[in-house]
């Protein structure tokens, strides 16, 4: 119910939680049936979801999981978008994204610590630890997208993001995410440029189609000092817009055309992709935002090798931190009281005092950052550090020091959750990017761990045939039974992203694996 709460998802009314057409439920038949479902369900039962649809109650054991979720599974052969659809129209599956149909989706705040980390990462790498003075361009306003431009202003940099659906550019400036926004290209540019010559952290949202203002921006000289984007790109029907469409003239060719609105969704991210290398050619750094743009830009027409001629953000920032099992661990307080979070914010920080990046981020979460539903934060926290921020708010639960439960997850982009050869698992150092046995291992050790729920999903970000991907959610209840949950899962589940990195060669998991007793049995 709090991922389809209006101040949380992009269309409730569609069912459609963010990412285009990632979706809460099969159908409003299907999610009052869950409801029920859920109402009814004993502590031995598990609930059993196939792509939306509530599908089976058996009796399992107590620390069993009380929800297994299967989303889009599609046997590989007709893994394509075009079964899919066919598919879908049929009313046999459904999108979930990654955490809408997971059902931990907490608004944009859920991928904007990763921005913030990703940018972090970058300004360390090329800019002396700050965006300060620097201009990061980008484009969509979504779900995923609209966590940018604050992402942006907290590393201090100058944000220019451009969307074409003016009601999310509303949205975004409503939540404060975005600081200012204009529909005139001119206007944009001179606030950029001026906030960038200033040194003043400033976002603007430019209402416009990124094929069209990505290349015009190019041909200007503007200076971008670094280049991505997060259009929902990944969907070429359901999220990208073609250009020279307004988005009620794109609905109507989506109902009328979907083949004829996919080539042109194709041909313009192919125009949006090839200003990106030109902006890369004229010495921004640019990397791709896990959307799945360059496979996108190549089926409209961008030779591969100019569509690839710039990194995925994990090889290029995040890789180093899957290593160490570090992710996005999120949590949300049941109670919808602000003071709760306020409380585990407070206890993560005492908890990992030596942190500076991680108690910075929680101040200005606190400062800046505004809730949508549900109270929620989430922070990156990795292998020996989840159990330990579980452990502590399990005990504020018991003692009374929170109103009630506090439900942890995280996004199912985490170290070892994942097989997406275009995003997460790009480039591995052994080329095992497409083995997919991870994501599964990852949810049958969750399951095994006693995660409350637990699902897999296929296409997530990066659409239909291009990966799979795990989730998992456990609850502090404060009870003796959720102290071994947590402590189960939340070292498990970590756990699998050292194993899979040291798997593949990596000396940094290798040495994480030596140093916190992670067993590794082809070493023994």
């Amino acid at each position: 119910m709090n991922n389809l709460d209006p101040e949380v998802a992009e269309r409730p009314r569609d069912l459609v939680v963010y990412g285009g057409t990632g979706k809460a439920a099969r159908s409003w038949e299907a999610f009052h049936q869950i409801v029920k479902a859920l109402r009814g369900l004993e502590g031995d039962e598990t609930l059993l979801i196939q792509s939306g649809k509530p599908v089976g109650v058996f009796r399992t054991q107590p620390s069993a999981p009380r929800v297994l979720i299967s989303n889009a599974m599609l046997v590989p052969k007709w893994a394509d978008w075009e079964t899919f659809w066919k598919l879908e129209a049929a009313g046999l599956t459904m999108y979930g994204q990654m955490t809408a149909g997971s059902w931990i989706y907490i608004g944009s705040q859920g991928i904007l610590q990763g921005t913030y980390e990703t940018l972090g990462e970058l300004a360390a790498q090329r800019f002396g630890g700050s965006l300060k003075g620097r201009v990061v361009l980008t484009a969509g306003l979504g779900g995923m997208g609209g966590a940018q431009p604050l992402a942006v202003t907290m590393n201090e940099g100058v944000a220019l993001c451009v969307e074409v659906d003016p009601s999310r550019i509303e949205r975004r400036v409503k939540t404060r995410y975005l600081d200012r926004d204009t529909a005139d290209i001119d206007e944009a540019v001179a606030w950029a440029e001026r906030a960038a010559a200033d040194g003043e952290p400033v976002s603007i949202g430019l209402l416009g189609n990124a094929a069209h203002v990505f290349p015009d921006l190019l041909r200007r000289g503007f200076p971008a000092a670094v280049v991505t984007d997060q259009t929902s790109a990944h969907d070429p029907l359901g999220g990208y817009i073609p250009k020279d469409l307004t988005v009620e003239e794109a609905a109507e060719l989506r109902r009328g055309g979907p083949q004829e609105y996919a080539k042109r969704a194709y041909a313009s991210m192919a125009e949006h992709c090839d200003a990106m290398v030109g902006f890369l050619e004229a010495g921004a750094v640019v990397f791709d935002y896990g959307n799945n743009l360059r496979a996108g830009a190549v089926e409209g027409g961008l030779a591969h090798d100019r569509a690839f001629a710039y990194p995925g953000f994990v090889p290029a920032f995040i890789r180093p931190m899957f290593c160490e099992g570090k992710g996005p661990f999120r949590w949300v307080a049941l109670s919808g009281d602000p003071a709760d979070i306020l409380a585990t914010d407070r206890a993560v920080a005492q908890l990992f005092p030596d942190d500076e990046r991680l108690a910075r981020w929680l101040r200005m979460a606190e400062d800046r950052v505004a809730f949508q539903g549900l109270p929620a934060r989430i922070c990156w926290l990795g292998y020996g550090e989840r159990d330990k921020a579980g452990a502590v708010f399990n005990d504020l639960v018991h003692r009374g020091a929170l109103r009630a439960p506090i439900v942890i997850g995280r996004d199912h982009l985490d170290a070892g959750s994942v097989a997406s050869p275009y995003r997460e698992t790009e480039a591995m150092r052994d080329g095992s990017d497409a083995i997919a046995d991870w994501p599964i291992l990852n949810a049958l050790l969750n399951t095994a761990a006693g995660a409350h729920w637990v699902s897999v999903h296929h296409g997530g970000g990066v659409g239909i045939g291009y990966s799979i991907h795990a989730g998992m959610v456990v609850v502090a209840d404060g009870s003796e039974d959720a102290a071994g949950r947590l402590q189960r899962v939340l070292i498990t589940d970590p756990g699998m992203g050292v194993v899979r990195h040291a798997d593949a060669g990596y000396e940094e998991a290798l040495a994480t694996a030596r140093d916190r007793g992670v067993r590794l049995p082809w070493l023994e």
